[in-house]
């Protein structure tokens, strides 16, 4: 997730008119805030974080007031806390003050595109408010629906009865619940979540579905995403040098998806593709420096830049270069491999020469010329080598790329700089 938090949430479910509940900034002034405790009886006082921080009700750092003075006490105590969630810490710049939205039925509902359909999935059920993994299946719809056609209200409804869920809400949910697809689709998300949207009752008795916390993710190489003129400070969470350098080369052809798994990796892994991406990212664990997906048939110089970068933060440290992605169906991959060879020159060219092992595994258009410029520039720079076609199982290849990062660390290192009439760094 790379936006979470209602103060652009609700901005977002505005586009489509999905109801949502009331929300101040942490610019409020302590008259709006009053005014807010008076129109709802209680507001919740939320930290602001960057991206997509999960569990901060369990952790105690969602605050709720009944009046100004308590208000401006949680305030206080959030306004810059820390949260640690997994392996990652995430620190607060800001509350959000939300309107109380009294109801007796919360749910839960989700749009991301599952892996096991090829489609995009709703989830659904009637008891939100909670982790959705804490549920019985049978309480739960996880139901596919077709792109073209989009979520249909029959796809609500159908799903809502068949985990059991109360009929007073069925007719609400269904009126309002397609609308979320056409916010997805419209923008560039690739995930939506709203939990829990929380069932109000109005002045003639009927239930009206008000989301009271949001959460999405982008496909960053949407240009539907600017649609939205969203800040761009909502996207640069918690990055470093690296990632911030790679991210100023995004442009509308080439994916340039960068993560630093270990910043004393002592594999570089430019990857190629997703799937790709999550077996390299797994089987490589510690030892690789980077988590990246650069597929998408990026053009020449944006793949040379983006190498370059990859060079000046991780090369002198790296032991093995691994460049790997599955068969390709529409990147070139001759000129990806010599945008990355050229870089490489200009490289050791500006930095000098480094002990390095260059493994490659990759398939697709061009393949042949793409292999034949780099083995080109990897014997006029004296490095070692060894490429791998789309014949060769990917698992495989990584496995022999960790092998050659033992055997680098075993001597290795050692005995190509001396090739390279250089001292190997320890």
């Amino acid at each position: 997730m790379q936006l979470t938090g209602m103060l652009y949430g609700a901005q977002l479910l505005r586009h489509v008119d999905f109801p949502s509940a009331e929300v101040l900034g942490p610019d409020a002034s302590e008259d709006e805030i009053q005014a807010l405790i008076r129109r709802h009886g209680q507001v919740f006082v939320k930290p602001l974080f960057k991206g997509g921080v999960g569990k901060k009700g369990k952790s105690g750092l969602i605050g709720r007031a009944r009046d100004l003075r308590s208000a401006l006490a949680e305030k206080e105590r959030l306004y810059f806390a820390e949260h640690r969630h997994g392996n990652a810490t995430a620190k607060a710049n800001g509350v959000t003050f939300e309107g109380g939205v009294p109801a007796e039925h919360e749910v839960y509902f989700a749009i991301t595109d599952d892996t096991r359909f090829r489609a995009p999935t709703m989830t659904l059920t009637h008891r939100g408010g909670v982790d959705i993994e804490e549920l019985d299946k049978s309480e739960v719809a996880t139901v596919p629906f077709d792109a073209l056609t989009g979520l249909k209200a029959f796809v609500v409804a159908n799903a809502l009865t068949d985990i059991g869920a109360p009929k007073e809400i069925i007719s609400p949910l269904v009126q309002h619940l397609p609308k979320l697809w056409e916010l997805m689709h419209h923008y560039g998300m690739t995930t939506l979540e709203l939990n829990p949207i929380r069932m109000r009752v109005d002045g003639n008795g009927k239930l009206t579905p008000v989301a009271c916390d949001f959460k999405c993710g982008f496909d960053r190489d949407d240009p539907r995403v600017a649609r939205l003129n969203l800040p761009q400070h909502l996207f640069a969470a918690d990055v470093g040098a690296f990632e911030q350098e790679v991210n100023e080369l995004r442009t509308h052809q080439g994916q340039s998806d960068v993560f630093v798994i270990n910043e004393r990796g002592t594999i570089l892994a430019p990857t190629f593709g997703g799937g790709a991406n999550s077996l390299v990212t797994e089987v490589l664990g510690e030892a690789a420096s980077i988590s990246s997906d650069f597929g998408g048939n990026p053009p020449y110089e944006k793949m040379k830049q983006v190498a370059k970068i990859c060079y000046r933060h991780f090369l002198a440290q790296s032991n093995v270069l691994f460049i790997i992605g599955g068969k390709s169906n529409n990147t070139d991959i001759h000129e990806t491999l010599r945008a990355m060879g050229d870089a490489l020159r200009e490289h050791f060219a500006t930095h000098g020469p480094t002990p390095l092992y260059v493994v490659v595994g990759r398939g697709g258009p061009n393949l042949v010329r793409g292999f034949g410029a780099l083995a080109d520039t990897c014997e006029a720079l004296g490095l070692p080598y060894r490429f791998f076609g789309f014949d060769s199982a990917i698992s495989e290849v990584v496995n022999y790329a960790k092998r050659v990062d033992e055997w680098m660390k075993a001597g290795g290192r050692a005995a190509i700089a001396e090739q390279l009439g250089i001292k190997a760094a320890v």
